[in-house]
């Protein structure tokens, strides 16, 4: 009995600490991207906590931090008490938010695995109780938990794990993602990107139907044809039984005061587009470096246009305070959030195909 337990500790603390270290470092490569979602959970809607949503990025550094470096313990067999009930405490804690999330029907995406895998709610929940059930076998057999290293090589690469954590997370955040898996990511067109492909899923909805016929009320369920006869129809609800695909980019726009431009500068051979979700949150720092770049991009033939979800008066504001002649287009905040993990940033296109990417940092590092 002690020999499969010990086998069977040995599995799970490799299943545990792989996925907790692959999942913290997904989230860790973005951590502004973690953070929007956690700001999603602490809305209104979902946990009703606003209070924590200027906290959220500093929250989520922290929360992926510290999964990484648990699932590090976990496997080089650091601190195995600590440990054991860190994850103990976390897994319930993110088993009770998936639940919550899913029965409740408050968050489409629980943000596991960013935007690397999506997975639903219910999948999310199962996720986090396949890992609750592997990490009471590590909290009843953590005496199985043994060191791999000497007292002192664990503490150097405990500290070392820490310190690479803080490092990548830091430099994320200066620059941009080490990995991007969104839709207008290098090499990506954005044309393509809102188109569905022809052998995409339909959605499959039930049609139920009340209708009174011969003053008798009855029901029928269909998909959209309705009773063959009837004196009166009462009412009619649906049911989706099989959701659609969508387009990998669906609240893309470029839009004036009067009119939606989008296919019109997605057909340029040579557009810079400057993003700024918030001008009002924009770094000033980014802000004043725009002009020498718009300015360089314009001397090579580029068209330059900014995008934000703010309004016309900050628009004119930052256009005169910072000197730039470069005309804002409106565009949805979460779209443009999801562009460019900066505030501001710079994506450069090619006929729609997205050909640079840029931090307000790097701008320098473009070429036109």
């Amino acid at each position: 009995m002690t020999e499969t337990m010990k086998y069977l500790v040995h599995i799970c603390r490799i299943l545990v600490g792989g996925l907790f270290i692959f999942s913290g470092l997904i989230k860790l490569n973005d951590p502004l991207g973690f953070s929007y979602k956690l700001q999603e959970y602490f809305s209104y809607d979902v946990l009703d906590i606003p209070s924590l949503m200027p906290y959220a990025l500093g929250i989520s550094i922290f929360v992926v931090v510290f999964e990484v470096v648990l699932g590090v313990f976990l496997l080089i067999g650091y601190k195995p008490k600590f440990t054991v009930w860190s994850l103990l405490g976390m897994i319930v804690f993110f088993t009770f938010l998936t639940f919550y999330a899913a029965y409740f029907e408050k968050v489409k995406d629980c943000g596991c695995f960013g935007d690397f895998l999506k997975l639903d709610p219910w999948e999310s929940f199962w996720k986090d109780v396949f890992l609750l059930v592997l990490i009471l076998v590590l909290f009843v057999g953590q005496r199985h938990i043994k060191p791999i290293l000497s007292k002192f090589g664990l503490s150097i690469a405990a500290l070392l794990s820490f310190i690479a954590c803080l490092w990548f997370g830091y430099h994320v955040l200066m620059h941009l993602p080490t990995f991007d898996f969104r839709a207008y990511k290098i090499g990506d067109n954005l044309q393509e990107n809102m188109k569905l492909p022809a052998d995409a899923q339909k959605a499959i909805t039930d049609y139920i139907w009340t209708y009174k016929l011969n003053g008798e009320t009855k029901t029928i369920t269909d998909r959209g044809r309705g009773p063959k006869e009837y004196d009166d129809i009462v009412g009619v609800e649906t049911k989706v039984v099989v959701e659609g695909d969508v387009p990998k980019i669906q609240d893309f726009s470029i839009e004036s005061i009067d009119e939606d431009l989008t296919q019109q500068f997605l057909e340029e051979g040579k557009l810079v587009m400057i993003v700024s979700y918030s001008l009002e949150n924009s770094e000033a720092d980014g802000m004043k470096k725009l002009k020498v770049m718009a300015d360089r991009a314009k001397s090579k033939g580029y068209t330059v246009i900014g995008l934000t979800a703010s309004g016309e008066a900050k628009k004119q504001e930052i256009k005169a305070t910072y000197s730039l002649d470069t005309e804002f287009y409106l565009c949805d905040e979460k779209v443009l959030k999801t562009i460019v993990r900066a505030n501001p940033g710079v994506i450069v296109l090619e006929k729609g195909t997205v050909t640079q990417k840029a931090h307000w940092n790097d701008l320098e590092d473009l070429k036109f």
